[in-house]
């Protein structure tokens, strides 16, 4: 059978009710089954994990939104994690016997549907993307929430579907297809979030902004200089988790074969180094696929060790993946799941 995954990241990190409605929406709908779902107080989010085949993946993230859209009021959310809204992005990820395309087409009638439903203008980004500067979540989203009255303004940021016209609760909507993303955390024992910032300026892919023996921006033709990041397919941040009294240098693992889990979370323990900070292990929100954890184990174990079990418990210690919450291979490896 077609197995699409559905990722949508809504902007509630607390509330019960309304997490229990985007459950039930869920459960209650046809050929689509729910994996995960996963608040955080602190980044007010809730990362939702389900599965199912094209017609069921599809009536799952329409059922899902409209859950949460009656819930969700955005003129009250304030959260550590960046937003356009209050269903904030809902990718479809190919997973078996379907590819980027089908994932692509169903996020498209997904937008034309939602936006109609929801009266809310809607994005397609990575490999949906219909503009090059499209392709990123982080474009789409500048300005955030708060911005985006003025950004419907401009013809340049009409949304893919629905109307230019900010709606005040809901906000906007991001959809497309991606590769396996993994939402990826390193923990700073340290309650200044400068470092985790520095550290993630560092290593992600796009880097940070070149600067001047002052301290002033440099530009060429207008243009920012940027020195690039040590890490590709990487995007990260710096933020704080008060209710474990630490940072985290928050990642997203946009092709987990270009950058594993364990090069990413070595590379910040060398930077943390650097600045005279620790790492005090990881965490991964959502799911993340057997290989992904294989590769890790690998690691390691320096390729030594074969058997499965061996190899997810040696990236679990290793990785510090219990180090806030249990990890529980059964309940966050996808394949297990299914």
């Amino acid at each position: 059978m077609k197995i699409i995954e559905c990722v949508p990241n809504f902007s509630e990190g607390k509330n019960l009710d309304t997490f229990n409605k985007i459950r039930e929406a869920i459960n209650s709908t046809k050929d689509v089954k729910l994996l995960s779902l996963e608040p955080d107080a602190d980044y007010n989010r809730v990362v939702v994990t389900f599965a199912g085949n094209e017609s069921g993946v599809l009536n799952g993230a329409i059922n899902a939104c409209k859950a949460a859209a009656s819930c969700i009021d955005m003129r009250k959310h304030k959260g550590e994690h960046p937003r356009i809204g209050a269903i904030d992005v809902v990718p479809f990820i190919p997973v078996a016997n379907t590819s980027t395309e089908e994932c692509v087409k169903i996020s498209e009638e997904f937008g034309k549907i939602i936006s109609k439903e929801l009266n809310v203008p809607v994005y397609l980004y990575e490999d949906a993307a219909k503009k090059p500067e499209r392709k990123t979540l982080a474009n789409i989203r500048k300005g955030e929430y708060e911005g985006l009255k003025e950004k419907l303004k401009d013809p340049n940021w009409y949304p893919d579907f629905g109307e230019p016209v900010f709606n005040e609760k809901l906000g906007a909507i991001v959809t497309g297809s991606r590769f396996f993303l993994i939402a990826y955390n390193v923990n700073i024992d340290s309650t200044d979030v400068q470092y985790a910032k520095r550290i993630a300026e560092i290593l992600r892919e796009s880097g940070y902004p070149k600067r001047d023996e002052s301290g002033n921006v440099m530009k060429i033709n207008g243009q920012t200089i940027r020195v690039p990041g040590k890490l590709k397919a990487v995007q990260g941040m710096g933020v704080t988790l008060e209710k474990f009294n630490i940072t985290q240098v928050s990642m997203n693992l946009k092709n987990y074969t270009v950058t594993p889990l364990h090069v990413a979370y070595e590379e910040v323990k060398k930077e943390a180094d650097k600045l005279g900070v620790k790492v005090k292990g990881s965490e991964i929100v959502g799911l993340v696929p057997l290989q992904a954890i294989l590769q890790a184990g690998r690691f390691y174990t320096n390729c030594k060790e074969e058997n499965e079990n061996l190899l997810i418990n040696a990236a679990i210690e290793n990785l510090g993946l219990n180090s806030l919450h249990e990890f529980k291979p059964e309940e966050k490896i996808i394949e297990y799941m299914i």
